[in-house]
């Protein structure tokens, strides 16, 4: 087995396997496909249940050896305490929000967010949990709606799709100060980019099926934990979870309640698909970023584009902070026309850009933003989270550059 030494990130996942011992020498885990898990003793198998046990498998919907390694790459990955996958993005958002908050609690979250997310806050307000919504990219306003009942505060790192950035460390010192459970959303800056951890997140969310897996093949969701957050200061943790070290608390809270009560359930063949991908995140990151600062610098200059939203170009609001945070912009890129009535036949004049939902495949993927992902939530949210009518979000993939202005250009000459 490969001795632990502090190596480059890339380098780390890729023989993240060998170091845990994957078994006859195998450079990957294995795919372990059984459901149940058996015991020479019975004391072995309660040792399990109860959690007093140090690792060990009881029943695949609680997890599987190949899930477990996904997991202990995760962790290395953003630097923390210990991770939890599910089955995708969202039902790892939810057992955050349904495992640690309660009725008459109440969440700060970002109004920059995705629409499913914001769709979530509507369901926490049926059961009880009080949610507002600020400009995060104002730490000022997200301690303004702070209360005595606040429990956590939500961000996106890089808000899907307008590209707004919250007051990543302002919210930080906030929540330190306030002890409030500070979570941060990754998927689009991914670990590669930006850990959360660095500025004071206590836990961090992944969809895996974006940047982390990458290939569009397999979903996957995640929930790491920095380590930062004191989970013996938080009201919500069970009785039965209150044991060992504290620090632990709170992803045993959302294994037991998000994986073995609500059964958002990773199955071990994603897990090893998303496993493969995580191996070339930073190759990807890398051609991504600097393919879309590309296009987004082009289209700027554009007499038919209106607006360009992405990080990095100077333009951008949030400039300073991503170049402060970020090792690169990401592959996420939206746009708007001057002519809203060119929304449509734009998107249908392009040739590469697939016109398909989803983000962070190795393809660009195009979408009119009002007209699809954000139509369910009304002309007046999308107005309060800058999303006008001609809206159009790219997730750019590894196509050459030089062919993707040139079918921009093409497209774009009509409009």
């Amino acid at each position: 087995m490969m001795t632990p030494q502090n190596h480059r990130f890339t380098t780390e996942i890729v023989h993240a396997d060998r170091l845990g011992g994957a078994e006859h020498g195998a450079i990957h885990q294995p795919v372990h496909t059984s459901v149940q898990y058996g015991f020479d003793k019975v004391e072995d198998l309660i040792a399990v249940f109860q959690g007093t046990a140090k690792g060990g498998f009881n029943y695949a919907r609680q997890g599987t050896p190949t899930t477990a390694a996904l997991e202990a790459k995760l962790t290395q990955m953003e630097k923390g305490h210990g991770s939890i996958v599910f089955s995708t993005g969202m039902a790892g958002i939810c057992a955050i929000f349904l495992t640690l908050l309660k009725a008459g609690d109440h969440l700060v979250a970002s109004k920059f967010v995705f629409g499913n997310t914001n769709s979530v806050f509507g369901t926490l307000a049926d059961l009880g949990v009080d949610v507002t919504t600020v400009d995060a990219t104002d730490a000022a306003q997200v301690a303004a709606a702070v209360r005595p009942n606040t429990r956590m505060v939500f961000v996106e790192t890089i808000a899907n799709p307008g590209t707004q950035m919250p007051d990543l460390e302002g919210i930080g010192a906030l929540c330190q100060q306030r002890g409030l459970l500070y979570v941060v959303d990754n998927t689009v800056a991914s670990p590669y980019l930006f850990r959360p951890g660095s500025v004071g997140a206590g836990l961090v969310v992944h969809s895996l099926t974006k940047s982390i897996g990458g290939h569009g093949d397999a979903l996957g969701g995640a929930v790491i934990d920095t380590g930062v957050f004191d989970w013996s200061a938080y009201p919500n943790i069970f009785p039965a979870y209150r044991k060992g070290l504290a620090k632990g608390w709170g992803l045993q809270q959302m294994r037991k309640k998000g994986l073995r009560d609500m059964g958002g359930t990773l199955s071990s063949q994603a897990a090893h698909q998303i496993a493969l991908g995580a191996e070339t995140l930073a190759l990807r990151m890398e051609r991504t970023s600097a393919t879309a600062l590309a296009l987004a610098r082009w289209l700027e200059q554009h007499p038919a584009v209106a607006r360009v939203f992405y990080p990095l170009l100077e333009s951008h609001p949030q400039h300073a902070q991503a170049r402060k945070h970020l090792k690169a912009g990401s592959w996420l890129l939206s746009f708007e026309l001057r002519d809203p009535e060119q929304c449509l036949p734009l998107c249908n004049r392009l040739q590469l850009p697939i016109k398909a939902t989803g983000l962070a495949d190795t393809r660009t993927l195009i979408i009119p933003v009002a007209h699809t992902i954000f139509w369910e939530a009304g002309p007046e949210v999308r107005s309060n989270m800058g999303i006008g009518d001609s809206m159009i979000r790219l997730s750019v993939g590894l196509e050459d550059v030089q062919d993707l202005l040139a079918d921009f250009e093409q497209a774009l000459a009509a409009a």
